[in-house]
């Protein structure tokens, strides 16, 4: 929350919907969802052949949101939707409007949250952002936990809104390795929002995946995130495929000091309701729900979540071994002793 905030711009009066090119592929026309089927929203459940990541297919199974009025909307807790044709390079046009709700009830990411994910992967937030403060790289526009918008163009709940996505997916090289990162360009309602920008891999919350092989074209997927969030106009345009060099100095990982094995193992245990274990040649740590988040050591007492604005740090005895670990996330600390 402490990420610097964009400057609020009024966007110009809507004149949506904006009719398509007339070489777009629509994927809603405001009748039905025949181009979109459902999606497991989990990368994890894909599988690797051939050392590319594929969609596990699902077939004959109808998208379950609702369609009424030209629009379709998220059926809270019915899960993703995803296209049945698959993309790689494309402008994508998609306008949508978060619910009118009672702000009394919830605020920030429980107002109006769904995303856009390209390639099923690369997340472009969507969230109601007028007057609805949360942190900056999770509002509006966003490309999600890596880049808060230039601006905050948003309109109010229950107007419509437009984001016109450039996107150009990352390049593997033959043995897996990466050629060129992901690109995007965001214009939401008619404003600049996203320049051009490298993705620094799969991002998730409070983490990102590093990137790894996957085919050059996959399916957009759109969230359920338990709100009703409305869409229209869905359309897009394949790009021109190109075969980009990465920029000098690109790097996708974190560097820290190197421990042993046994060096390691000090680290490992239970601190509170929190659990380090290692693997390999990796330390991971357990906080919140199902995930296991990377710790990466700066120092022997230093620590950070790799790619992610955490910090960890251990009170070590006079051996030391590890007494108590403190997590520190947006400048609020939490403190567990070691009981294992």
């Amino acid at each position: 929350m402490n990420r610097p905030h964009p400057a609020v711009v009024t966007p110009g009066k809507a004149t949506l919907p904006e009719a398509a090119p007339s070489d777009a592929v629509m994927l809603f026309d405001g009748t039905d969802l025949s181009q979109w089927e459902p999606e497991t929203g989990d990368p994890s459940a894909w599988t690797i052949e051939n050392d590319y990541m594929e969609v596990d297919r699902q077939s004959n199974k109808p998208a379950p949101w609702k369609v009424e009025n030209g629009y379709f909307e998220v059926v809270a807790g019915s899960g993703y939707i995803r296209t049945k044709q698959t993309f790689g390079d494309i402008q994508l046009h998609v306008e949508w409007a978060t619910p009118t709700l009672d702000r009394t009830v919830g605020k920030g990411q429980d107002q109006g949250n769904s995303g856009i994910f390209l390639m099923g992967l690369y997340e472009v937030q969507v969230l109601d952002s007028y007057q609805n403060p949360t942190y900056a790289d999770g509002q509006a526009a966003a490309l999600y936990g890596q880049y808060p918008p230039l601006f905050n163009a948003s309109r109010p709940p229950g107007e419509w809104q437009s984001y016109d996505i450039f996107f150009r997916h990352p390049r593997f090289g033959a043995a897996g390795q990466m050629l060129a990162p992901a690109r995007v360009t965001v214009i939401q309602n008619g404003v600049l929002v996203q320049n051009d920008v490298a993705l620094w891999g799969v991002p998730l919350w409070l983490q990102h995946l590093p990137y790894r092989p996957h085919a050059d074209r996959l399916p957009i997927v759109l969230q359920d995130h338990g709100n009703p969030v409305r869409f229209r106009n869905i359309w897009v345009r394949p790009l021109l495929e190109t075969r980009p060099v990465p920029p000098p100095g690109y790097e996708t990982t974190t560097h820290g000091i190197r421990l042993s094995h046994k060096e390691m193992d000090r680290y490992v245990g239970r601190y509170g309701t929190w659990e380090i274990h290692r693997v390999e040649d990796v330390l991971r740590m357990h906080f919140f729900g199902p995930l296991w988040l990377e710790i990466v050591p700066l120092s022997p007492t230093h620590f950070v979540l790799k790619h992610t604005a955490a910090d960890l740090r251990f009170d070590l005895s006079e051996q030391g071994v590890p007494q108590s670990v403190t997590f520190i996330i947006g400048g609020v600390p939490q403190t567990q002793k070691r009981v294992l």
